[in-house]
């Protein structure tokens, strides 16, 4: 077993790739430019389409080159040759699309007569989702010298920004008491972890250190995250979208009554959040916990899991559910695909990514030994399974749509879970039952308060412009509050929007609490008829060739907000669950 990411399958021959590139986008943009037979002969729509999809596969978004250096970049944030590497290839790649960009500039000009015919033909079968989808959306396509514009400013407007404040954090190193009881320097996602010390007075200790950070660069990430919201004003102005979060939710292949059921049927159930953290501050025996103590452990369960034994419990998982699904991981783990500890610069978080059809998948982890790291190992594994089954499909389709992206994941991390559940006597079981609760809870209720602080941070900068660290903190705690109730005290908590990197990516936090939930009624399926794992396989297997609505009805499952509030039902009973044993264990 490697723990450490071995590149070597991404290197290569790059300068003659960069050459490769530029051949291959010139001959189309000779070819196509010039003949305009695809927009009204089925036939050379479908020979345009073929060509643009082996180019995409091959060249798009950099590739392996641009890969390569992305995730070098995320083992080491701190080197800036590698930062340049990539942003060299970035660039070249979007020069690269440029030339070919009147293609789709044109296709989204044809007639509705003309669309229906070719969705009708058998020639562009293959490419019918495609179509369907462009042509639904083309109405956003601008001209071809502003989509070249708002390429070429992306980087300068938005993506530097969030990489600069995200290379200043992991350079900072504070000085907090570790679990011996001594002094030691951490860097700031061991802070994090530290936080969820039983101990009070280590987490108190990696509290103010972290603030501490937080702190130095306030300022900073008030200019950066003013950036990123005059990003999204303006090319959504551009493209006369009427809400903020409209771009995502028409390029997640989902629709308003989907986003506005999930957000309704959550904010409906805040109650369950509330009464949950009255009850940890009880457990903690604490009239009231610290916004700093919300993922702090109650209990510690003395064992620590290491990444040999972490490894074992995932692989008895994925055994029980499929064979396919321990086959991927061992691959993975042979084959240097999962990066396992922290170190100094790298990433502090924990991540899947994946590019091409052709490329390998990765995953990033940043394991300490903790039970939770157990859970993260197989959450990141959903989502590398879900990668590599979805091999299957063409390049233009391999893609999870963000709305059931985080479905796998959810889905294998629920299962570890219960393998360890069966390990446990009943004391243990009650303190894993309240851990697991909490991190339902922050997947499906935190990250739609965290889309409701989103939406009216847009919300409220669309309509004053520029918008103060003080407002900012001020909205992030009022949205804090709603979901987490009296029980928390929200003291400093105005600081701790700063280092969350997801709110930086217009509106994706939706989709953890869609996936759980989906993920849910997977599961009842799947303890109802053992062979339900097999259509969970063809849901997997299925990037953006069907919208979500379609694969889920097929399966059985309709998508609207009763559905979401039944979802919801089984936290509340898990609630009341642990409220019973709590009782007889003598600890409520």
């Amino acid at each position: 077993m490697k723990t450490e990411w071995d590149l070597s399958e991404l290197e290569g021959n790059f300068d003659k790739t960069r050459e490769n590139s530029t051949k291959f986008h010139d001959l189309f943009k000779k070819k196509w430019e010039k003949d305009k037979s695809y927009l009204e002969d089925p036939k050379k729509l479908k020979e345009a389409l073929d060509e643009l999809e082996s180019i995409s596969e091959e060249f798009s978004n950099g590739g392996n080159e641009y890969f390569y250096y992305q995730l070098k970049g995320e083992l080491n944030q701190n080197d800036s040759e590698v930062r340049r590497k990539a942003s060299d290839i970035h660039n070249f790649s979007i020069n690269e699309s440029h030339k070919i960009l009147f293609f789709s500039v044109d296709l989204s000009k044809i007639s509705e007569k003309k669309r229906k015919e070719f969705l009708a033909s058998p020639s562009l079968k293959k490419y019918k989702p495609f179509l369907e989808d462009f042509f639904e959306n083309s109405k956003y396509i601008l001209s071809e010298k502003e989509e070249k514009i708002l390429s070429l400013k992306q980087n300068a407007s938005y993506g530097m920004w969030v990489d600069m404040l995200k290379s200043l954090l992991s350079k900072e190193k504070r000085t907090s008491l570790d679990e011996e009881g001594g002094k030691k320097e951490f860097i700031y996602p061991e802070l994090i972890n530290l936080m969820r010390s039983q101990n009070k007075k280590i987490r108190i200790s990696a509290k103010d250190a972290f603030e501490d950070i937080l702190k130095k660069y306030e300022d900073v990430a008030e200019f950066e995250i003013n950036a990123v919201l005059e990003e999204a004003k303006i090319n959504d102005e551009l493209r006369e979208f009427t809400r903020a979060d409209e771009s995502r939710i028409k390029g997640d292949l989902i629709d308003l009554d989907f986003i506005n059921s999930i957000l309704d049927a959550v904010k409906s159930k805040f109650s369950i959040s509330k009464e949950f953290y009255v009850l940890k501050a009880k457990l903690m025996k604490e009239k009231k916990i610290g916004y700093f103590e919300r993922s702090a452990e109650i209990k510690k369960i003395e064992k620590n899991f290491g990444e040999n034994e972490s490894v074992k419990i995932v692989k008895k998982v994925f055994s029980n559910l499929d064979k396919d699904f321990l086959k991927i991981f061992e691959e993975m783990l042979d084959s240097g695909k999962i990066d396992f500890f922290p170190k100094m610069g790298k990433n502090g978080g924990a991540f899947c990514t994946h590019l091409k059809l052709n490329s390998p998948v990765y995953v990033l982890l940043n394991h300490t030994g903790k039970l939770r790291d157990v859970s993260v190992i197989a959450h990141e594994m959903g989502h590398a399974i879900n990668a590599t089954l979805m091999k299957k499909e063409t390049p233009f389709y391999y893609e999870s749509p963000k709305s059931t992206a985080e479905v796998a994941s959810t889905f294998m991390e629920d299962f570890v879970y219960k393998e360890i559940f069966k390990e446990l006597n009943e004391e243990k079981r009650f303190y894993l039952k309240v851990m697991k609760l909490e991190d339902d809870l922050s997947s499906i209720l935190r990250q739609i308060a965290l889309y409701l602080f989103e939406l009216e941070l847009h919300e409220t900068f669309r309509k004053e412009g520029y918008i103060s660290k003080e407002k900012i903190g001020e909205l992030f705690v009022k949205h804090m509050s709603e979901y987490m109730g009296d029980a928390v005290e929200m003291q400093n908590a105005h600081l701790w929007w700063i280092y969350l990197e997801h709110i930086r990516m217009y509106f994706y936090v939706y989709s953890y609490a869609s996936g759980l939930l989906i993920s849910k009624a997977m599961q009842k399926k799947l303890r109802e008829d053992n062979s339900f794992i097999g259509k969970i396989k063809v849901f997997l297997s299925t990037g953006t060739s069907k919208k979500p609505r379609e694969i889920f009805k097929e399966m059985g499952i309709e998508i609207n907000k009763e559905f979401f509030l039944d979802g919801l039902d089984e936290l509340e009973k898990e609630l009341e669950e642990i409220k019973t044993l709590g009782k007889k264990l003598g600890k409520l």
